[in-house]
């Protein structure tokens, strides 16, 4: 599991994410601790957040995941959001994960 952002509570699956794979998300940040029961994983690429959507995540017992295709090379971009709006943005900084290209 990616753990650069362990003490928000999102990690990433694989520890190497590539372009043309799929990624599993899981978020037991401030939005779960708090106790939403809904989460929203926003997702764009690059600096100014190319093909965002947004993908409903599903309560877990580890909080809440959801698997996620991998599209584009440009750093993956994610932001928190449960069903009140209430944003997890890392402080307005994003989590954000290096694309590998496929060998």
């Amino acid at each position: 599991m990616y753990n650069m952002y362990y003490k928000n509570g999102v990690y990433i699956t694989p520890n190497v994410v590539v372009k043309g794979d799929d990624a599993s998300v899981t978020y037991k940040g401030i939005l779960s601790d708090s106790g939403a029961h809904s989460v929203y994983m926003h997702v764009g690429y690059g600096d100014n957040w190319e093909n965002t959507k947004d993908i409903k995540m599903q309560k877990t017992e580890e909080g809440f995941e959801a698997n996620l295709p991998i599209s584009d090379d440009k750093p993956l971009k994610l932001a928190f959001k449960d069903c009140a709006d209430n944003w997890d943005n890392n402080g307005g900084r994003n989590y954000t994960f290096e694309i590998q290209s496929r060998l």
